[in-house]
C-alpha cells in the first residue's frame, strides 16, 4: 500500500477521532526489509522509521543518515542490556524499556553519555508468558522507578495477543498512561492503527502495510 495511502488513512482517523491533524506519528517499521524498499520510502519523505533489533538497525542506518536528513529512529523490539549502550548511540527512542535491570543500566549509560533517548515502558497488556513487557499491575510502581532515575519516559507501548480485540489493550493502556500523566501512547499496528488512533494513540507501528510482507 503506498505510503501516501496509508498517511490519508491516519489524518482521517485523527480527524474522526476529534484529534488534532498531524497528532499521531507514523513509525515505519523497516525491521527485515531490504535496502531499497526503506530507500523507496525515504525517497517518499518519511523520516520515522522503527526497527526491532539493535544489530540490523547498526548495519542499515548509518548509510541512510548521510544521505538522508532528518531521521527519526524508534527502537521496538526488546532490548538485551549488553546491546543498551549501542542503542542509546543509535536510537531517538527505545519503545521497549521493561524491566528494573534495563532501567538502571540506561540511567547509568545516559550519565555516561551526557543524553538519552526518549523512553517508552513496555506494557503486557495481555499478560503472556512469551512476551517482553511489565504486568499492567506492576506498571505504576515500574514507572515510578524509572521516574526516580531522571528516565525520560515518554510515554507506553504494548503489543496486544493476535486473538484478542485490541481495544480493549489500548484502553488499558491509555488508562495506564492517564493516571500516570504520560502523553505518549505507543499502540497499533498495521492491521488496527485506525482503532488505536480512536482510543488516544500517538505512535502507530506500521510495517507491511508500508513495506509488503517480510521475507525472513
Amino acid at each position: 500500500m503506498p505510503l501516501a495511502e496509508i498517511k490519508s488513512r491516519i489524518a482521517q482517523a485523527e480527524a474522526k477521532a476529534g484529534r488534532e491533524p498531524g497528532s499521531v506519528q507514523l513509525v515505519a517499521v523497516s525491521k527485515v526489509q531490504p535496502n531499497e524498499r526503506v530507500q523507496a520510502v525515504l525517497e517518499e519523505g518519511q523520516r520515522c522509521f522503527g526497527e526491532n533489533k539493535v544489530q540490523e538497525a547498526a548495519g542499515k542506518w548509518p548509510g541512510f543518515s548521510e544521505q538522508f536528513e532528518g531521521i527519526d529512529l524508534h527502537l521496538i523490539g526488546p532490548l538485551q542490556t549488553n546491546k543498551a549502550r549501542q542503542a542509546m548511540e543509535l536510537f531517538d527512542s527505545i519503545h521497549s524499556v521493561d524491566r528494573p535491570k534495563l532501567a538502571n543500566t540506561i540511567a547509568r549509560l545516559a550519565q555516561e553519555l551526557g543524553k538519552c533517548p526518549d523512553l517508552f515502558v513496555q506494557v503486557n497488556t495481555g499478560e503472556e508468558e512469551q512476551k517482553a513487557g511489565v504486568m499492567p499491575a506492576d506498571a505504576d510502581g515500574f514507572i515510578a522507578e524509572c521516574r526516580k532515575l531522571n528516565l525520560p519516559v515518554k510515554g507506553l507501548m504494548c503489543i496486544p495477543p493476535v486473538d484478542e480485540e485490541p481495544s480493549l489493550h489500548f484502553a488499558l493502556l491509555a488508562k495506564i498512561a492517564e493516571r500516570n500523566d504520560l502523553q505518549g501512547l505507543s499502540m497499533g499496528m498495521s492491521g488496527d492503527f485506525e482503532t488505536a488512533i480512536a482510543l488516544g494513540a500517538t505512535h502507530v507501528r506500521v510495517g507491511s502495510a508500508i513495506f509488503g510482507e517480510r521475507t525472513y
